[in-house]
């Protein structure tokens, strides 16, 4: 079945960019562009796509407002946050709030498609390189780790910090020489430590609280 695609960018080129590299592969489909966050609110509860790729800044109203709103929708649509270098704090916020991952502007057409099929199976797929940007950032800002957040057991932390540099929970398994599952629950663990329900979430925590080290 086609997976339906919804574009929510201020910018014309890179919604018509998206839109000529998807629209090369037969199983997406673009069923809508929204150029601020009021019309992407609006066209998400009409069209009901399978996916959004979300700018964050926007005129109107942001990317971040927009998923804290789509929250409150009837329908759970995953959000994949379209971003630049120079958009970190920003991008935190968004997978605190929920967003299933996020894309460079300028990503590979193969990167982009591989985010896309993570996020609409339910997986994430956090970029290194971005994540890596981030942390630098943060720790440019904060020296020290914040304090808040629980302790984390050493295996719980090698397996966030593995999933903060985009490694699957199979890959993570693999490397430490234990099973699929143990690695899906230590995740679940590190959630409840934190209070959050996803990887990127997780993820966005550590690095807001300086407990990973890349």
């Amino acid at each position: 079945m086609t997976k339906q695609i919804l574009i929510v960018d201020d910018h014309l080129l890179v919604r018509e960019g998206l839109r000529l590299i998807i629209e090369t592969n037969d199983a997406y489909q673009i069923v809508g562009e929204a150029e601020n966050g009021e019309e992407a609110l609006r066209l998400a509860e009409q069209l009901e796509p399978d996916l959004i790729l979300m700018d964050l800044n926007m005129p109107v109203m942001n990317g971040l407002e927009t998923i804290k709103r789509l929250r409150d929708k009837p329908i759970e649509i995953p959000v994949v946050i379209l971003t630049t270098y120079n958009e970190n704090d920003y991008m935190l916020q968004g997978l605190a709030l929920g967003a299933k991952g996020y894309l460079l502007k300028d990503a590979s057409r193969e990167t982009l498609f591989h985010t896309m099929e993570s996020a609409l199976r339910g997986e994430t797929l956090l970029q290194p390189e971005v994540v890596e940007k981030v942390f630098a950032s943060r720790q440019a800002l904060v020296n020290t780790p914040k304090r808040g957040l629980p302790a984390l057991s050493d295996k719980e932390q090698l397996v966030l910090q593995a999933a903060a540099r985009g490694f699957r929970s199979k890959e993570i398994a693999f490397d430490l020489g234990i099973s699929e599952r143990t690695v899906k629950a230590h995740l679940t663990s590190i959630y409840n430590k934190f209070g959050v329900d996803s990887r990127p979430q997780a993820v966005a925590m550590a690095i807001e609280h300086g407990m990973i080290h890349l």
